[in-house]
């Protein structure tokens, strides 16, 4: 048959129905010797040309997707999945294919497939029809763990290992597949097989794991965080940007409305105002971005906002929600210039109750973008503006009504990573809590608390940001626990927020404050959203939505959406491929719960992302001060030892029950304490005590301590010591990481 044309090769990949790789080829046109020989080398430049992709095993036409493959599933559209290539590499040209899924309702093994959600990975059949790419799904596959993302090793024998990046994944793995990766590259992979001893190999190569600001993008590919927009959704972007702001809003250009944000804040949500009533009270005003008039639904802006969830915050980066031109740009409030804002409009009474509020479009135009610590000197050194010393004001008439609201006040502290321009760490501390914050966070749970009852009034849809009292359960572990302290916790009245704050305040010693904090903020539930109200235990409301950061939170783009239907604020204007509607459609409307469940997801997500990030920021920061000396504060107790954070600083490291000495000791799970059996020493959570930081692991962000004696030096472990896991990147004496080489035991043969 001789050796066939590009023409051909591309067809007959395109029409077979299973694997066409250049084994198939072959056969197909009836190849031999030479002419294999010359097919290879034809296969080469069709790639290089970019006509083909894939490996010789399985080539596929560029742009297009193998016949069988793995599809993550990255949303739900009219109640179908729409799923990816997996692998599919920011690099590629173009815009990852979107495939409509279609499950088996009769698969072979005779149940039904689970439902698909977002983030599933599917290995499916594929086609390609005039109306674009679908897939049939074969089964489900298992999500892809976090231990599957690690650094490239090489043990004595120049075997590779992935040694991984994520603290609770003990283990390396054997690579079977480099995928031209080098060792100490940071690379994901995926397992060769069911075991979990299988081997891995390399999909991906993220770069260099110690370089400045790589932390981030560790957890951003560890969690699987959306972070670069395709280019459709930046097209929408732009032409949304485009739209003009109608004469129809309310023209409160004219109010010396001003955002208070921190000082290297890039997108500015919301901008506040407040005046005197003469009456002792206040007309106030927050203002905040009109998202939902640049972000229509079902336009492909909106799309990729959902997938995301929120934005994600790390400390050398955002992840933003929107693209830059809307979240940076046009729908941020910044100084000077007119922008599209929803207005909630409120009195606050001397109380601070607020009597009466409405919504509406407006036109603002901000007087000034403030930093926290900007605000808070002007008015500590008494020379404020009026704006300002009215908002302050105002904000002492809130403060009443959320004294007497009795909300949960816990006092915990939030770390703070400060870098220089070339990413490297200057500091690390913790957050000052200033008035200003207050001032601002007050202002915004009145707007979040009058749109949750704005639509409430009209029984219109509402995103509640629920957040539920303590279960039973919870309790009664906390009822114990504070029995070990002599402290008592009755069960049979109504637990309300006021509860924990009286015994907090009846509790003097400040270490002992800090250890039932703790105690009690384990104790709650985790915040989510639903459009089924429960309340919120810990402002002690009960209604509440998020309606004040729609730029960062698609929950918030919702209630706007929301609003704007309930209060007949649509305004038909629009622009080139801009939608006309910008109030909630009806598949939101009837898919609500379905969207809650994953917005409160990604936020989960984007939550263990930027606290692993923080971590491993610590950890580096640490790396060169091992062999340290101090005060660190035990925060939980396990029979294997007990995890201590530094004071002043955070970061949590382990301290192994067989660094305690040479007797042994007895775990008291109800006192959450590690007991000496012969001396009695012991070892509880809240205690206040000197370790020496041992070891600082930046890429998992994980910490290890030993105790001293009196004289600084590490206490002589108990039995043998502990050796070293294999393959790990750790920071020796000098804070320089030194590559631990695989340690495995020998295979009997």
């Amino acid at each position: 048959m001789g050796l066939p044309s590009r023409e051909q090769i591309l067809e007959f990949i395109q029409k077979a129905d299973g694997p066409a790789g250049k084994r198939e080829i072959s056969k197909e046109f009836g190849l031999k010797g030479q002419e294999k020989i010359a097919l290879k080398r034809m296969l080469k430049d069709m790639a290089e040309e970019g006509l083909i992709d894939g490996r010789k095993t399985a080539y596929h036409r560029m742009g297009g997707v193998p016949k069988v493959t793995v599809l993550r599933v990255v949303e739900i559209e009219d109640g179908e999945p729409v799923a990816i290539p997996d692998n599919w590499s920011d690099e590629a040209p173009g815009d990852p294919p979107r495939l409509d899924v279609r499950e088996s309702k009769k698969p072979k093994s005779g149940r039904a497939f689970p439902a698909l959600k977002v983030g599933d990975r599917i290995l499916a059949r594929t086609e390609e029809l005039e109306s674009g790419w679908r897939a049939h799904v074969m089964k489900k596959l298992p999500a892809r763990t976090e231990g599957l993302m690690g650094v490239v090793e090489l043990d004595g024998s120049g075997k590779a290992w992935l040694a991984p990046v994520d603290k609770r994944v003990r283990n390396s793995s054997p690579i079977s597949d480099l995928a031209g990766a080098e060792e100490g590259q940071l690379v994901i992979a995926e397992s060769t097989g069911r075991s979990a001893r299988s081997a891995v190999k390399v999909i991906e190569v993220v770069g260099d794991p110690l370089a400045p600001k790589s932390f981030s993008l560790i957890a951003i590919a560890k969690h699987g965080i959306p972070h670069s927009f395709p280019s459709e959704a930046l097209d929408a972007a732009e032409a949304a940007a485009d739209l003009p702001l109608d004469e129809t809003r309310e023209d409160l250009t004219h109010l010396p409305i001003v955002a208070i944000d921190p000082a290297d804040a890039r997108d500015h949500d919301d901008a506040i105002w407040a005046e005197p009533d003469g009456k002792g009270g206040f007309n106030a005003l927050v203002a905040i971005a009109d998202v939902s008039y640049y972000v229509r639904p079902g336009s492909a802006v909106d799309r990729e906002a959902r997938k995301r969830g929120n934005s994600v915050y790390f400390p050398d980066r955002v992840v933003p929600m929107l693209p830059e031109i809307l979240s940076t740009e046009v729908c941020s409030l910044k100084e000077g210039a007119d922008r599209a804002a929803m207005a909630c409009h409120l009195h606050i009474s001397a109380e601070g109750k607020i009597g009466s509020f409405h919504f509406t479009r407006a036109k603002v135009r901000i007087a000034h973008n403030h930093a926290y610590e900007e605000a808070q000197a002007a008015i500590v050194e008494g020379d404020a503006p009026d704006h300002l010393t009215h908002l302050w004001a105002a904000w002492e008439a809130l403060a009443k009504a959320r004294a007497a609201r009795d909300p949960l006040n816990l006092e915990i502290p939030e770390r703070r990573v400060v870098l220089n321009d070339a990413g490297q760490i200057e500091e690390i501390a913790v957050r000052e809590r200033l008035d200003a914050h207050r001032v601002v966070e007050d202002f915004m749970i009145a707007a979040n608390v009058a749109a949750a009852k704005a639509l409430e009034a009209k029984a219109a849809p509402v995103v509640y940001r629920v957040h539920e009292s303590p279960s039973r359960e919870k309790l009664i572990a906390l009822r114990e626990y504070l029995a070990t302290m002599g402290r008592k916790l009755a069960l049979g009245q109504v637990i309300k927020p006021s509860l924990f704050n009286h015994m907090l305040a009846s509790i003097e010693d400040e270490a002992e404050k800090q250890l039932t904090m703790e105690a009690v903020l384990r104790s709650q539930t985790q915040a989510y959203y639903g459009p089924a109200n429960a309340g919120h235990f810990g402002l002690s409301l009960g209604s509440y939505a998020h309606f004040t950061s729609p730029i960062r939170r698609y929950s918030d783009l919702l209630v706007h959406r929301a609003l704007v239907d309930a209060y007949q604020l649509d305004n038909p204007q629009t622009g080139r491929d801009v939608p006309k509607t910008s109030g909630l459609s009806e598949p939101d409307r009837a898919s609500l719960q379905q969207i809650c469940d994953a917005i409160s997801q990604t936020e989960r997500r984007a939550m263990e992302a930027e606290r692993d990030t923080i971590d491993r920021y610590v950890a580096a920061w640490l790396s060169a001060k091992v062999g340290d000396v101090f005060q660190c504060r035990i925060t939980g107790v396990q029979s294997f030892g007990f995890f201590a954070t530094i004071l002043g600083m955070g970061g949590d490291g382990l301290v192994p029950v067989s660094t305690l000495g040479r007797e042994r000791f007895r775990y008291d799970e109800t006192a959450h304490a590690l007991i000496g059996e012969d001396s009695g020493t012991r070892y509880a959570s809240g205690d206040q005590l000197k370790l020496k930081l041992a070891e600082a692991n930046a890429l998992t962000g994980s910490l290890k301590f030993v105790p001293v004696d009196s004289d600084g030096n590490a206490i002589e472990p108990r039995g043998r010591p502990v050796p070293r896991r294999k393959g790990k990147f750790v920071a020796g004496k000098r804070g320089r990481p030194a590559n631990i080489r695989h340690q495995g035991r020998k295979r009997k043969r």
